[in-house]
């Protein structure tokens, strides 16, 4: 990647310098919800930064956005290194109710929303959401399936050119 000083990035805007538009795409595949949440809050902070963000859901990561599903994520127990447990610890019945709801009790002390909210707030402050075509199709899901704030089913290559000069993050 190319990197450039200030100056040399600065344009000029009504004869005014301003700075190049800054842009995050952030992809979000995975549908667990330590797997959702990284991307929400990465997306949240940057539009509260002033910067652009856009969401790019694909394959399990779609049921944040999915409107059965959405408020039904889970902590994922079974096979997740990041627990520091053993996997057979994770496998047994309840033990992913109970780290999901460990989870959502540290995050609500931290004033960190739940899904369906966060996904809101990150709309309704001009941050764009969008579903993966390919992963629609494979799921057999349609626009009705998802929650009111996704804007639309796009291609790999829409988001692409949505994309273009943004700093892609894939969660």
């Amino acid at each position: 990647m190319e990197t450039m000083d200030v100056e040399t990035a600065t344009k000029a805007v009504n004869g005014k310098p301003t700075l190049p538009t800054r842009r995050v795409a952030i992809i979000i595949s995975r549908g667990s919800l330590d797997g959702v949440y990284p991307g929400l809050i990465m997306a949240n902070g940057a539009r509260m930064e002033g910067i652009d963000a856009m969401l790019f859901f694909t394959f399990w990561g779609m049921d944040a956005i999915t409107e059965k599903r959405m408020d039904h994520l889970h902590v994922a127990t079974v096979g997740n290194p990041s627990m520091h447990i053993p996997t057979w610890l994770g496998g047994i019945p309840g033990m992913s109710a109970f780290a999901t709801s460990m989870m959502s009790k540290e995050m609500e002390k931290l004033d960190i929303p739940p899904v369906r909210e966060f996904i809101q707030m990150i709309h309704d402050s001009g941050g764009e959401i969008y579903a993966c075509k390919a992963s629609v199709d494979m799921f057999h899901l349609k626009k009705e399936d998802f929650c009111a704030e996704v804007d639309d089913i796009i291609t790999v290559g829409d988001f692409y050119e949505k994309s273009d000069g943004a700093q892609i993050i894939f969660t």
